[in-house]
């Protein structure tokens, strides 16, 4: 820990995604990272789901729920075909702008696993493969969309200047899954969520205290018109767009992004707009932070509670060569 930079030149990109167009939305994920680390940044993150954007049908459409809607069917329908998929060529310029920068950039995505969707949170790192994070409880309606992660994607990449990790929403109200994170000894947490409201704010606040780390809360600034705009770039589709329609006007998602210390101040904070939100992090207050609260050490009590973390892949089907039938 001595021999690691002191400084994190850091930002958070509050913007409005393409909603379902995933290939448009990776260009401007790549135009908007590319002005990060022109910035100085070393570490981007974006919102939950940027790249896709996140199903706000499902909280704002009445009926959306029912069995069999044709909007809501249409709607994941176009999710399936546009979603990113294992060695996607269509990001390759996001990891060619890692290679060359040696930037880490978590965003998250749509991913397609066989026939299901996940709510992927990516950590593209410099010289490696990129790092994946599915969400291992989709939030209520959300379970209408996406597939629940397992855990082999609980992970952290280790950069030159420590390690860094990602969970997704909710995912912050998890106790275990905290607990988890802070074993892997983050020094800087990317929350990923639609938008950061109070609450939000709280749960990243808390967990940069808890966590003795740096969070980056990362929220997008997404609108109705977005969602119109997205699924005309996608061929359109009338039942969709009656779905929609009923979505009330206006913004949904509004950032409010923020970046915390392990203190819990805020050393950044972003509008309802779209910005790019920088800030330098002095690395040093986590050792001094850990001198009163190390949860996951002189603070824990292992003798009294313990942490089983099954990393194995839940693919739910094994097929194994060589049976012989009896």
């Amino acid at each position: 820990m001595k021999n690691l930079p002191k400084l994190l030149d850091v930002a958070i990109v509050q913007a409005a995604p393409i909603p379902l167009a995933v290939s448009d939305g990776i260009e401007k994920a790549l135009r908007l990272a590319k002005a990060a680390i022109e910035g100085g940044a070393r570490l981007v993150a974006f919102g939950e789901t940027f790249l896709g954007g996140y199903p706000l049908w499902l909280d704002e459409a009445p009926g959306a729920a029912l069995w069999d809607h044709p909007g809501t069917r249409a709607l994941h329908r176009i999710l399936l075909e546009r979603a990113v998929v294992a060695n996607d060529e269509r990001l390759l310029s996001l990891q060619e702008l890692c290679d060359a920068s040696g930037a880490v950039i978590s965003i998250g995505a749509h991913e397609r696993v066989r026939q299901s969707l996940y709510n992927n949170q990516l950590t593209f790192r410099p010289g490696e493969a990129p790092l994946d994070h599915r969400k291992l409880v989709p939030t209520h309606g959300e379970r209408l969309v996406w597939m629940r992660g397992d855990g082999s994607t609980m992970g952290v990449h280790q950069a030159e200047w420590g390690r860094v990790g990602n969970l997704i929403c909710w995912e912050h109200w998890m106790p275990l899954a905290r607990a988890a994170m802070h074993n892997l000894g983050e020094r800087v947490h990317v929350a990923a969520w639609p938008t950061v409201r109070e609450s939000y704010a709280i749960a990243s606040r808390h967990y940069a205290m808890e966590g003795r780390c740096f969070v980056l809360a990362a929220g997008l600034v997404q609108h109705r018109d977005d969602l119109f705009d997205g699924l005309e770039r996608c061929g359109g589709d009338s039942a969709a767009r009656e779905l929609l329609e009923a979505i009330p006007d206006g913004a949904l998602n509004k950032g409010g992004s923020l970046i915390a210390a392990p203190d819990v101040s805020v050393v950044a904070q972003a509008g309802e707009g779209e910005e790019i939100l920088h800030a330098r992090l002095d690395l040093d207050e986590i050792g001094e932070g850990l001198a009163s609260l190390d949860t996951d050490g002189h603070y824990s009590r292992p003798d009294v509670f313990e942490l089983s973390v099954d990393m194995r892949a839940r693919d739910g089907v094994n097929w194994h060569e060589g049976a012989t039938e009896e």
